[in-house]
């Protein structure tokens, strides 16, 4: 083994150990706003414990995320005991947007955050707005899937992170035309196809036991 790589196995349980210990402060936060928070130190972690948060015959949804995805999340409910209400399969926009609707109105919604404050504070940016609107009220019940890549230390670098790292990441994923899908940096723009029209700040839920945030020892998503 070369010293480069014992060296980068080194750094990476470094990481791995502040990850650890912050995600406790992360959790204590979550908690002092009326929330739940859950450490995994592994994408089949949590993808364990998310099902283990959704009885089986649930109806489930969800917005546009990379990271539950990732953990395999998705292809867990679409072959499970579920309802699911898939808006990735959908045809056509009136489908679309009829299946969002019922999403509205499910047990269970599955998402990430663009980005969370180490006091348990939720950043999200949205240009359709149906992912913030279910975040916010709806579903009875909301899953987040969050990597330990976003955290953040407060709430300014939060908002930072979601619209200078999230969000022109997540320009490239769709056929838009925005300063920041040309660019890589966010203009600030009023742009028709902006994705950043929509901004929710979640810093209490009002409905104990509603959110739960699972935060992963992994970079997911973006």
């Amino acid at each position: 083994m070369s010293l480069i790589h014992r060296t980068k196995i080194f750094m990476d349980n470094n990481i791995s150990t502040r990850n650890r210990m912050l995600a406790q402060k992360v959790i204590k936060g979550l908690e002092s706003r009326n929330m739940t928070g859950y450490y995994a130190e592994t994408k089949e972690d949590a993808l364990k414990q998310a099902l283990e948060l959704i009885p089986k015959g649930s109806s489930i949804g969800w917005g546009g995320s990379v990271s539950i995805a990732e953990i395999g999340l998705k292809d867990a409910v679409c072959n499970g005991d579920y309802t699911v209400y898939n808006r990735d399969t959908c045809a056509t926009p009136e489908e679309k947007r009829e299946t969002e609707l019922k999403i509205f109105g499910s047990d269970y919604f599955l998402c990430s955050s663009n980005a969370i404050t180490e006091d348990g504070i939720l950043v999200n940016i949205d240009g359709n707005s149906n992912r913030v609107a279910a975040i916010a009220y709806g579903p009875l019940h909301v899953v987040m899937i969050v990597g330990m890549n976003k955290v953040a230390a407060d709430f300014d670098n939060a908002l930072s992170r979601a619209r200078n790292i999230a969000a022109p990441i997540n320009a490239q994923r769709f056929p838009l035309d925005t300063p920041c899908k040309k660019t890589g940096a966010c203009a600030n723009c009023k742009s028709r196809d902006s994705i950043c029209c929509e901004f929710l700040v979640t810093r209490y839920s009002r409905h104990a036991g509603r959110i739960h945030v699972i935060l992963v020892n992994e970079e997911l998503g973006y």
